[in-house]
């Protein structure tokens, strides 16, 4: 086996996303039992079975680890973006891209979960996810612009992602308020069903 070897190189990323995933769980856990400001990294580190020093090549601190990787999140959406063919209209691309998110978010539900619940408990946590997710929202409405051949500036682009948002975020709130039941793929469709034929009354239907 050489040094480039595929099959090394694949258990090396393997085992780097599983301490990941293990100090964010952690760090999560410990978080919900005992509070935000209670819980050290070093704390942290050792419930994960690794060293201080390990954590810091992982995450810049405590707040990261608890946050996710929200560079990691917007480099999957826009790459899952990227792979709709282009004649698929802007809602629709966006929601297969929305789609692989939710796909690895029920696929960790039991984590997934308790982020929601941690992050929304304390408001610094809050506003760093809100800064991560308006980076992203940003970012989507100049790939949805250069999808549709408008310029970033346009307000279709922002309207068509804004939507394609709320729709993600109605789905994803529906689900953690079931406790994480049922299939999170089927409100995200609901959502977006809804939406493509114009919101219309309930009451009329």
């Amino acid at each position: 086996m050489t040094p480039d070897d595929p099959t090394r190189l694949g258990r090396r990323d393997r085992k780097k996303r599983q301490t990941r995933a293990a100090l964010a769980a952690a760090a999560l856990r410990l978080v919900a039992e005992r509070g935000l400001d209670q819980v050290t990294v070093e704390e942290i580190s050792e419930a994960a079975d690794v060293s201080s020093r390990t954590f810091f090549n992982y995450f810049p601190s405590k707040d990261d680890a608890l946050v996710g990787d929200t560079d990691a999140d917007r480099d999957t959406v826009l790459r899952a973006l990227a792979a709709v063919p282009a004649e698929q209209p802007a809602l629709e691309a966006l929601r297969r891209a929305f789609a692989e998110v939710v796909t690895e978010v029920q696929g960790d539900a039991e984590l997934s979960l308790l982020r929601m619940r941690v992050v929304t408990q304390y408001p610094v946590l809050l506003a760093r996810l809100i800064s991560g997710n308006a980076v992203t929202e940003r970012a989507l409405v100049e790939a949805t612009a250069a999808r549709t051949g408008l310029p970033p500036e346009h307000g279709y682009p922002a309207l068509v992602v804004a939507v394609a948002g709320a729709a993600l975020r109605t789905a994803l709130i529906r689900w953690a308020t079931g406790g994480g039941a049922g299939s999170l793929t089927a409100l995200l469709d609901e959502a977006f069903t809804a939406v493509a034929a114009g919101l219309p009354d309930p009451r009329t239907g």
